[in-house]
């Protein structure tokens, strides 16, 4: 009989800042998700600069982010960008408020060859991010859902779903 294979590494990677505004989402999201991930999946907060991202998902074989997008229509709105069949859309993430922000994060990974082959978004449409406004109600109403969708990602990238 033959062992099971090791399940892969998955990060999880919630980006956001939770003092503008619903920027926050990702944190909101991470709370969620704390000690609910399956073995092999890190769960990661990080706001600011996502330059460190690189390095965080070195030697991980998959990438789930989740950050705040641009209004698009309809506000606490989930998008999930598979980037293995389809490219980053700027204008989805254009209201980062990351001095470098995730596109410029993933693109200088690949560019590298660091990041893994396996990268999924989740972009939650946000329309205030302002410094020390509060996060809007439909975005966060939109976590719950966010997280359930996250974890099931990550069960489905580590071939168990």
């Amino acid at each position: 009989m033959t062992a099971p294979a090791a399940a892969r590494n998955v990060l999880v990677a919630c980006i956001g800042n939770p003092d503008r505004g619903d920027d926050g989402i990702g944190a909101l999201v991470a709370e969620k998700l704390a000690g609910t991930l399956p073995a092999g999946a890190a769960l990661l907060v990080r706001s600011g600069d996502m330059l460190s991202l690189i390095e965080d998902c070195a030697g991980c074989d998959a990438l789930v982010c989740v950050d705040a997008a641009a209004p698009m229509g309809a506000l606490g709105r989930i998008h999930r960008i598979d980037l293995a069949t389809g490219e980053l859309p700027g204008e989805l993430l254009a209201a980062s408020t990351h001095g470098f922000g995730l596109a410029d994060a993933i693109g200088l990974a690949r560019t590298l060859a660091s990041a893994p082959r396996d990268i999924v978004i989740y972009g939650i449409e946000g329309s205030c991010f302002d410094a020390g406004a509060p996060m809007t109600p439909e975005i966060a109403a939109a976590a719950e859902e966010a997280a359930a969708l996250v974890a099931d990602e990550v069960r489905r990238l580590q071939g168990r779903a």
